[in-house]
């Protein structure tokens, strides 16, 4: 009897191993409070503001990085962010909505792993693209679909330009083949698990952040 265990794929054991930092920012006291209804359009401003400070660290990374062999296949042009975060914030702060724009303690210091990982390590990044945008594709419909219903924006309209991906008509199918450069990544059993550590780290930067924005906004 062959007693041969077959390893899981690698995207398997990434979303194993993070699921539990993954549930506790999902059910963070200011997220349930956001798409619970308690808090008004400002505080989602907030917090489309903090993603713009992350995604623009994400994504000005990603040039530099489409040609390498590790991180390369992962930078997608249908997956980026920064221009419709930029939408969203000019029609939610009006034209000037650079002005007095701050990142809370928390976002500063997850921008600035994730630019710290574009420039020094390839797979390190990869943990970081894999949080931010599998959980765009997945849960961050949930949030679109919230904030229309709660704050009148419309349907997929400035507002929640963030979480529409016009260029991927097959969310699922699109997952699906993430997955698979997942599990084709471009590294050794160690630098395997030095980006599932990464994995969780993303996680726990996302939750401090969701802290913070609860402390700023404790739900009356």
């Amino acid at each position: 009897m062959d007693a041969t265990v077959t390893a899981p794929p690698f995207s398997t054991l990434i979303r194993i191993a993070s699921h539990e930092q993954h549930t506790e920012a999902e059910t963070s006291t200011f997220m349930g409070d956001l798409l619970g209804g308690r808090l008004g359009v400002g505080a989602y401003t907030r917090y489309t503001e903090q993603l713009w400070f992350v995604y623009r660290a994400l994504e000005e990374g990603a040039g530099a990085l489409a040609s390498d062999p590790v991180a390369g296949p992962f930078i997608q042009p249908e997956l980026m962010r920064t221009a419709e975060l930029e939408r969203d914030l000019a029609h939610l702060r009006g034209a000037g909505w650079r002005e007095g724009l701050a990142p809370l303690p928390a976002t500063a210091a997850y921008a600035e792993r994730v630019a710290e990982c574009a420039r020094t390590w390839p797979a390190g990044y990869i943990a970081h693209h894999y949080t931010r945008y599998l959980g765009d594709l997945s849960g961050g419909q949930i949030i679109r679909d919230k904030a229309e219903k709660t704050w009148g924006f419309a349907r997929k309209g400035d507002g929640v330009r963030f979480y529409v991906f016009e260029e991927i008509p097959n969310p699922a199918a699109f997952k699906r083949g993430y997955r698979e450069l997942l599990d084709a990544v471009n590294a050794d059993d160690l630098e395997k698990r030095r980006i599932v550590d990464e994995c969780k780290r993303a996680f726990a930067l996302n939750t401090a952040v969701f802290r913070e924005l609860g402390e700023e906004f404790r739900a009356a």
